[in-house]
Parts: C-alpha cells; sequence; structure tokens
C-alpha cells in the first residue's frame, strides 16, 4: 500500500535546468527568516513578461502631466 501524503524532501523531481538558492534574514537581533527559493528559465521570462504588462497597463491608465 502506499502512503498517501509521501514526506516532503529532495526525492520531487526537479526541471534538468533549474536554479536554486537558500537565504538567511537578519533584522535586529531577534528577527530572523530563513528561506529558500527555485525557478527555471521559463520562470524567469514569465516574471519578465508579466512585468512588462503591468508597466504598460500602468503607464496606460494614469493620465500624462502637462507641464507649463
Amino acid at each position: 500500500m502506499t502512503d498517501p501524503n509521501p514526506p516532503i524532501g529532495n526525492n520531487i523531481p526537479t526541471h534538468p535546468e533549474e536554479m536554486k538558492t537558500n537565504f538567511d534574514l537578519r533584522v535586529g537581533k531577534s528577527i530572523s527568516l530563513q528561506g529558500s527559493a527555485r525557478i527555471t528559465p521559463a520562470g524567469i521570462v514569465t516574471v519578465g513578461v508579466t512585468t512588462l504588462l503591468v508597466t504598460l497597463a500602468f503607464v496606460a491608465l494614469v493620465p500624462p502631466r502637462r507641464r507649463r
């Protein structure tokens, strides 16, 4: 019988071109945050296109200012 909730760990299949990072962030003496991230090249392109489209939408919605 297989486990319906398999353990989460390094046995997750990864993309061959996947980039991974781990980071530690300290704010003052009492706050410490740890995190990790992973992204593929397609994810980087998607973030760039999304940022471009949001910027273009913002520019189209903001009325131009006229200087005197």
